[in-house]
């Protein structure tokens, strides 16, 4: 039977619910595994034992016990505050887009993630994002997109379309002309960032098809 973990937190809505790792498919790192690090228990009953077999004629001094425990408990709350720290830095990025890179281990090739975060989940001292119902490393995301730049790329790939849509220029005719004016209306509303994005062979293109245009509509 496959292994089903639990996951300790998940964030969502910004408001932390319960929910395990078999409902959610991981994307990436699906085997976070368990930790092999000794917890605090574990520690203790090791330092019970030891003190209960230790020779009686040469006695650990009982400060090398409470030293070795202040070490311990120093590298615990080092990791409880990183965990934490990755957790909090995870849920701020919830409804923000982002890019997530990822190294394929098996392929050897670097693969990118794009979307929204919908929640984060905590599960084995690591936090995930959710993107598109799937679940990524904090540390794989590669940077959180601005949102001036996701409109202006969004609204460059439509004006690219709705080039596209267009015959080629020598093949014109009255019918494209709303959509032409359309697309010159569109490109002017740009910002300077927005217009950016449009190549200068797109908009060398529409003017050739307003300059058609105008011959056409000269001719009539």
């Amino acid at each position: 039977m496959a292994e089903q973990n639990n996951i300790g937190a998940v964030v969502k809505d910004g408001k932390i619910q319960e929910s395990t790792a078999s409902a959610i498919s991981l994307s990436k790192d699906k085997k976070a595994g368990k930790s092999n690090g000794l917890d605090k228990d574990a520690f203790l009953q090791l330092l019970v034992a030891q003190m209960k077999y230790q020779d009686p004629m040469e006695p650990t001094d009982n400060t090398e016990y409470v030293s070795q425990l202040a070490t311990f408990s120093q590298l615990e709350e080092m990791q409880n505050m990183t965990a934490g720290m990755s957790l909090q830095r995870a849920s701020g990025l919830v409804g923000d887009e982002v890019l997530c890179k990822i190294y394929n281990k098996s392929t050897g090739a670097t693969e990118y993630a794009q979307g929204i975060v919908d929640y984060v989940v905590y599960e084995n001292n690591k936090a995930y994002v959710s993107i598109n119902e799937s679940l990524y490393s904090i540390d794989d995301v590669y940077q959180v997109m601005d949102p001036g730049y996701t409109e202006a790329y969004e609204l460059a790939k439509r004006f690219a379309s709705a080039m596209g849509s267009l015959p080629e220029v020598d093949k014109l005719t009255t019918d494209y002309d709303e959509a032409i004016t359309t697309l010159r209306n569109t490109y002017d509303a740009m910002n300077s960032y927005q217009k950016s994005f449009i190549g200068t062979e797109v908009v060398e293109l529409l003017e050739k098809y307003e300059a058609k245009m105008r011959t056409i509509k000269g001719d009539i």
